[in-house]
């Protein structure tokens, strides 16, 4: 049995420098932007401030292209599931390059998007709002807390009012 491992592992090995003899020696790289993490934040923190002030108790996550969390703000009194809330928020508007409450529609179309509502961290739900360099989704922010998905999505909306002018 060792033998066998022994030989598949070189033969894909092999295989393997085989299938990068052809590739030029270098290749072009790919140029993207990311969120610095005093404006991801600083976005987390107005989105929390904003709804304070209407008395709502708002988590507000910032995540980058990736879907990693890049900043995480839970506002005094929050839920404790607000925080996986406004993740998957952002999470999904990130995924889908598009802000949730428009998703949250679409999904209620027949045979629309709701099937894609199983699969981990997607939530379509108001709150969740892309951020763009130009026309790249270069991350999103998602709000939880406020008593419903518009007042969700202005909140995070606040947020990314706060930063849009100095993402270059």
């Amino acid at each position: 049995m060792r033998q066998q491992v022994k030989m598949t592992v070189q033969a894909l090995a092999t295989a393997g420098l085989m299938c990068g003899l052809g590739l030029p020696a270098h290749a072009d790289a790919l140029v993207t932007h990311r969120i610095p993490a005093a404006l991801a934040s600083e976005a987390a923190a107005e989105a929390v401030a904003f709804c304070a002030k209407s008395n709502y108790r708002e988590t507000a996550v910032v995540v980058d292209a990736d879907g990693a969390r890049q900043a995480e703000l839970r506002g005094d009194g929050a839920g404790i599931h607000t925080l996986d809330s406004a993740n998957d928020k952002a999470y999904t508007s990130v995924s889908f390059k598009s802000d949730t409450l428009p998703l949250a529609e679409r999904a209620k179309e027949p045979g629309g998007l709701v099937v894609l509502s199983k699969l981990p961290h997607v939530m379509f739900f108001g709150g969740g709002v892309v951020i763009k360099i130009g026309d790249e989704v270069v991350g999103a922010i998602g709000a939880s807390g406020a008593p419903g998905a518009q007042l969700d999505e202005a909140c995070a909306r606040a947020g990314l009012d706060k930063i849009r002018d100095r993402l270059k």
